[in-house]
């Protein structure tokens, strides 16, 4: 994972299809332990369109927004990505959004 890479300058929003709600937020809360770094879970909306087949597997979850300050140093961007690894081998990869 290379910290930050979207639309906007100082954000990631990364997503994993499967991943709990309770690991969701157990990587934002790690995040959230870095200096200069915030994170946010964005909810997939509770409407669901009864033509689609429900997943039981899907996450609940849309989004993991990270938000990086402009005084984050190299340190943290390297603990960034170590958490962000940690979890991708420990259950699936990160799809950058």
């Amino acid at each position: 994972m290379q910290p930050p890479t979207t639309n906007q300058p100082n954000q990631q929003q990364l997503a994993c299809p499967q991943l709990p709600l309770a690991v969701y937020r157990e990587v934002a809360a790690h995040l959230r332990q870095v200096t200069g770094v915030d994170a946010k879970l964005i909810m997939r909306p509770l409407e669901h369109d009864p033509v689609e087949n429900f997943d039981y597997y899907q996450s609940q979850v849309s989004l993991l927004q990270i938000i990086y300050t402009d005084t984050i140093n190299e340190l943290a961007k390297e603990q960034v990505t170590a958490i962000l690894d940690y979890y991708a081998q420990r259950y699936s990869p990160w799809e950058v959004k």
